[in-house]
Parts: structure tokens; C-alpha cells; sequence
């Protein structure tokens, strides 16, 4: 079988996983403990909130999920800082942003979109781009925008803990620095991981295949989170 038509057949098979998804409950749903201590706490809290966003991001699959598509093949540790700063500033910029504006997105469609860039970079990955149209979007560029959305997710979950205008933007920070933490933590986990996968001839042999399940991964998430949207929202 060709590559373009096991291409094919992921997507179609990554489109029917999703399409039969049965229905859920919530998105994301918050820890009931969690968001009753952040509604006792009124001014600055540093290491509450570096502790939630730490655990957001570690528990995050969806987040690891995407970073794992992003560092796939990147083999460069000056690669990796690049992208991984991409990342960083993008869901920075709207988590600020998102909290401070108080932007009112719906949960169900941020996430729905989260799950879809794992899809995204998963079919970059695996050269959809250039077999079906003949063109491969620029991959910093999606890194940065996909960073965007994934801050919005983080801003509408910590919008969902009711915190207290009082010390508003340094928890803000401590939130987002302590997303940095658990980001640097999945991230070193994933990169010890494929160094030693790299090492390994199966990684050539079946990186396609990783990535055909990664992206059936990002349409299931998606999948998720459209059927909560229809059903609870």
C-alpha cells in the first residue's frame, strides 16, 4: 500500500473514530476542592496558583499531546527552546489576556480546537500537507497561533475558579509560571523518551504509524468536546 493511500485511510479512520465518539459529560471538569480554596483566597497567593497551573498542565493531556506532535522530529535543542517558546508566548499572550478582558469563550469549543491542532501537527507530521495540496503551512507560524488557542483554554479554566479581583495579575503570573513548570516537566519526560526511542530502528519504521494515532487522538478529543457542546451547552 502506498503512503498516500495509508494517508487516507488515517484520516478516514481518525474522522470515524471521532464521528462515533459517544457522548460526554463536561469539559475539562474542575477539581470541586481546588476551586473552593481559590474562592477562600482573596489577594496574592503565589504558590496555590503555581500549583494549579503546574497540575493543569502535567494532567493536560490534550497540551502533551500537542507538544509531543511538535518536538517529534525536531533532533535540535535549539529546535525544541524555539518551538517550545512559540508555544509558551502564544498561550501566555491570551492567557493574560483572556483572564484580564474576562473574554467569555465557551469551554466545549476551545477544547474542541486544542484537539484539533493535535490532529494538525500530527498530519504535518506526517507529510500530509505536501502529498494532498502540494504545501506545507509554515510551521512556526502554527505553533504560535495553536499557542493562542491553548491559552484561551487556560484562561476559561481559571475563570471557572472565581478569583478574587484582589491580587488578580500576580496569581495570574503564578498560574502561568507554574504552567511553564509543568510544562518543562512533561517536556523533559517526553524528550528522555525519544532520545532513547531515536536509537531505536523502529523509530523510522513506525513513526508514521505514531502519528496516524496521534491525530485519530486530536479528532477523538475533539470529537469529545463538540458532542459536550451539543449536548451541555
Amino acid at each position: 500500500m502506498s503512503t498516500r493511500h495509508r494517508l487516507i485511510l488515517a484520516l478516514a479512520g481518525a474522522a470515524l473514530a471521532a464521528a462515533v465518539l459517544p457522548a460526554v459529560a463536561g469539559a475539562h471538569p474542575m477539581d470541586e476542592r481546588n476551586a473552593a480554596f481559590v474562592r477562600s483566597i482573596d489577594g496574592f497567593a503565589f504558590w496555590p496558583f503555581l500549583y494549579l497551573g503546574a497540575k493543569h498542565m502535567v494532567t493536560g493531556y490534550d497540551h502533551i499531546l500537542f507538544l509531543v506532535g511538535v518536538i517529534f522530529f525536531l533532533y535540535r535543542l535549539r529546535d525544541v527552546v524555539l518551538y517550545v517558546t512559540l508555544f509558551t508566548v502564544g498561550h501566555s499572550i491570551t492567557l493574560l489576556l483572556g483572564v484580564l478582558a474576562g473574554l467569555n469563550v465557551n469551554a466545549y469549543v476551545i477544547d474542541a480546537i486544542i484537539g484539533l491542532s493535535v490532529a494538525y501537527k500530527a498530519f504535518e507530521n506526517m507529510g500530509g500537507f505536501e502529498r494532498l495540496v502540494g504545501y506545507r503551512p509554515n510551521t512556526r507560524w502554527a505553533v504560535l497561533v495553536f499557542g493562542l488557542f491553548h491559552g484561551l483554554g487556560l484562561a476559561t479554566k481559571l475563570q471557572e475558579f472565581t478569583v478574587s479581583e484582589n491580587g488578580l495579575v500576580a496569581n495570574i503570573l503564578s498560574f502561568n509560571a507554574g504552567v511553564e513548570v509543568g510544562q518543562i516537566l512533561a517536556l523533559s519526560a517526553v524528550l528522555l523518551a525519544f532520545l532513547y526511542w531515536r536509537t531505536r530502528p523502529s523509530f523510522e519504521r513506525h513513526a508514521f504509524v505514531t502519528n496516524s494515532a496521534l491525530m485519530t487522538g486530536g479528532f477523538l478529543l475533539a470529537g469529545y468536546q463538540l458532542v459536550g457542546y451539543v449536548l451541555f451547552s
